[in-house]
């Protein structure tokens, strides 16, 4: 550990041995610079080309600019429901997917924690309040799904209300999607290396120090917690009528083009170019819980 840097350490158990590891050290540990991109038996050993990625995410915003017109010409309306592991990539690709869209019927939802009124309402209403009207694309930047990991993990709710939780959500979600509305579900998901480097860069990073949270730092020792629950939530709620889509994000290129790739090919819009939209990564994307055993 570097002189100036505070005595913040904490004990980790990563993969059968004991490392340490401090967030206020400027001094990246090797043992987490050695697997920042391979942690979680991630498929590749290097990010995707920057030209090729730069150019292969032009192609599809222009067919992201194409869905929201073909949104504003039939009043269909689209959702997204980006969750993950902290740090994992969300805020980066719901970046790029509105990058060129118009934000008056593009809107972003990032709600803060619950107000006095807001607790004492249906656990979904402050939610549903923020669904898409007709030609919207509405994408949730965390969402009703904090109940199926930080609130449990941090006791923010009950266990009968995680339970309760669990078993009303795809009742929900069934309904959104007969009634007409494109649901997709993303998980993002990143090993404990590239997720240990990610929040240290975000501490030492005067342009990104706002994304790291006190939360975050509690998390630092409750990553099998967080494990534990996402597999349980995947397996509660995922289903044929509102799929989780898993995304391996250790690197964002790869998790980035494959998200959109998916939300594409999954539409029928008008002035659809296939050939732009190419083909899927298997190894980056699948579904449900199997993709991640």
């Amino acid at each position: 550990m570097s002189e100036n840097a505070k005595d913040r350490s904490v004990e980790l158990q990563i993969e059968g041995k004991t490392r340490i590891f401090n967030i206020d050290d400027p001094v990246l540990p090797e043992w987490v610079e050695d697997k920042k991109l391979s942690a979680g038996g991630f498929p590749y050993d290097k990010k995707m080309n920057r030209d090729e990625y730069d150019k292969t995410l032009e192609a599809l915003q222009i067919e992201l600019v194409k869905v929201q017109n073909w949104l504003q010409a039939t009043g269909q309306r689209v959702m997204s429901v980006f969750e993950g592991r902290d740090a994992a990539g969300k805020g980066g690709v719901i970046s790029v997917i509105k990058e060129y869209l118009n934000p008056r019927t593009a809107r972003v939802v990032a709600l803060t924690k619950p107000t006095e009124t807001e607790r004492g309402q249906w656990y979904f209403q402050r939610y549903i309040s923020h669904f898409p009207t007709a030609g919207e694309f509405v994408m949730f930047d965390r969402s009703w799904y904090n109940r199926a990991g930080v609130e449990p993990i941090m006791g923010f709710c009950t266990p009968e209300e995680h339970k309760r939780f669990l078993k009303e959500t795809p009742r929900l979600e069934k309904m959104v999607v007969h009634e007409g509305t494109y649901l997709f579900k993303f998980w993002l998901d990143t090993g404990r290396e590239t997720q240990l480097d990610r929040f240290h860069d975000r501490r030492h990073s005067p342009l990104k120090s706002w994304k790291l949270s006190d939360m975050d730092i509690a998390a630092l020792t409750k990553w099998d917690d967080y494990t534990a629950m996402r597999d349980l939530m995947l397996e509660k709620t995922h289903n044929d009528e509102a799929p989780w889509t898993v995304i391996r994000a250790n690197d964002k290129r790869r998790a980035r083009i494959n998200l959109i790739k998916h939300i594409l090919a999954s539409l029928d819009y008008d002035g659809k170019d296939k050939k732009a939209i190419g083909d899927i990564d298997g190894k980056i994307l699948g579904f449900g819980p199997d993709f991640l055993k």
